[in-house]
């Protein structure tokens, strides 16, 4: 059986061949590709044309929601449905209220921020191919797919070499 091509990964010894060769990615208007490094890199996120994260107004959107839904049961619950006179503190004793309005922002705000992430990320992605064992080791690979406008596997290939990626490898 005939695999399909996915797309080409090079892989390179250094951070400086990797941003070479993301440069010239940009140059060439692919805007799918990906690079994988074991630590990061300054400035490759934007090389690459990735743009900031939506998971921190989601965080916030919902920790405000936490907060705000917190407090107003509190407030609902102690001053309108059941107003008790304890210890003759007011009915709207908002410093009272306060660890439970922290905890419900955090509770909120941490688990839509989970699932943001998976969300985002695309998780769980059962059909996702290994590109290599070393990647995110000891190398840095910048994987170009096949989905890309302008994709030519020989020219990809020629590409890469002379980027100067030590082994090229077809993604299957």
């Amino acid at each position: 059986m005939a695999h399909k091509l996915l797309g080409i990964v090079g892989i390179f010894k250094d951070p400086y061949h990797l941003l070479r060769a993301a440069k010239e990615v940009q140059t060439r208007k692919f805007e799918h590709c990906d690079a994988f490094t074991p630590y990061p890199i300054h400035g490759l996120d934007k090389i690459l044309g990735h743009k900031r994260s939506k998971v921190p107004w989601v965080t916030l959107a919902f920790g405000l929601m936490g907060c705000f839904g917190g407090l107003g049961l509190q407030i609902w619950v102690s001053a309108i449905t059941w107003p008790l006179n304890i210890g003759g503190k007011p009915y709207l004793s908002i410093p009272a209220f306060i660890p439970i309005t922290f905890e419900c922002t955090v509770l909120l705000g941490g688990l839509a921020t989970a699932a943001a992430l998976l969300f985002f990320c695309k998780l769980p992605n059962y059909h996702t191919n290994l590109l290599d064992k070393e990647i995110t080791n000891n190398a840095f690979a910048l994987y170009i797919p096949a989905k890309e406008n302008g994709f030519n596997e020989n020219d990809v290939k020629s590409f890469m070499q002379k980027a100067g990626a030590y082994e090229i490898k077809m993604v299957e």
